[in-house]
This record gives structure tokens, sequence and C-alpha cells, in this order.
């Protein structure tokens, strides 16, 4: 399940790759499309987004994806980095969820500081075993 998981996340972080460089070439700016760069492949998955592109003005556009084939109010994962993160560059921070992305994939955009913009409701602990 986690294989299958990690595929559908990378099939999301691929589509919105692909959705970023053609935004950026219909407004005229393919300079920036071809600077688009999948940072989860390219850096590893610690950066607290996925995908670096940029406004049509030149500005950086941080983007956290999260994909789900199911509904679009299923919730999901979001880790402490990615939350960090988006406080740090809420005005450069976008997360695009992707849902039903096995059927019709469909798309819509959170921007900002994920700590004000979501309901964030704690699942786990990190544990350590005491002395």
């Amino acid at each position: 399940m986690e294989a299958r998981n990690r595929a559908l996340g990378l099939a999301g972080e691929e589509l919105v790759l692909g959705f970023e460089r053609e935004r950026l070439d219909r407004a005229g700016k393919g300079a920036y499309a071809g600077q688009v760069e999948h940072v989860a492949r390219t850096r590893g998955d610690g950066a607290g987004y996925d995908i670096l592109s940029f406004e049509t003005d030149g500005r950086e556009r941080f983007i956290e994806v999260k994909t789900t084939a199911f509904a679009k109010s299923s919730p999901f994962y979001i880790s402490r980095n990615e939350v960090s993160f988006s406080i740090e560059h809420a005005d450069r921070y976008r997360l695009y969820r992707l849902f039903e992305f096995r059927d019709a994939p469909r798309m819509f955009e959170v921007a900002g500081s994920m700590k004000q913009r979501l309901v964030l409701d704690p699942v786990s602990y990190q544990a350590f075993v005491g002395g």
C-alpha cells in the first residue's frame, strides 16, 4: 500500500509539473516554464515543498502537492516541515490538492500559511524509549 501511495503521489507531482509549465507558457513566460523544478526529485523530499515554480513576474512559487484517488473532502497528511515552510513563505506557498485522481483528476489550490488555512489534527507522535 505504501508503494501504491508513493506512486500516486509521484503521478500527482508530475501532473502539477506539467500544469505549471503550461500555465507559464500560456502567460508568455516560457523562460520561467523551463525553470520549473521537481524539487522532491532533484533535491529530496525534505524541502517543505515538491515543485518550485514561478509567478508571471518571476517571484518563486513553492508548491506542495497532495494527491488522492478519493473525494475532494478526503483528509490528507502534511508534515511539520511542510507546515513550517508554509508559515515562513506564506506569500509564495501553495498547496495543490488533487482528488479523484484515477477517474477524473481535479485540483484546487490553498495559498498561504497552512497553519492558518487548514484544520490541523495531530495524529501521530515521535516517541522515545525512556531510560
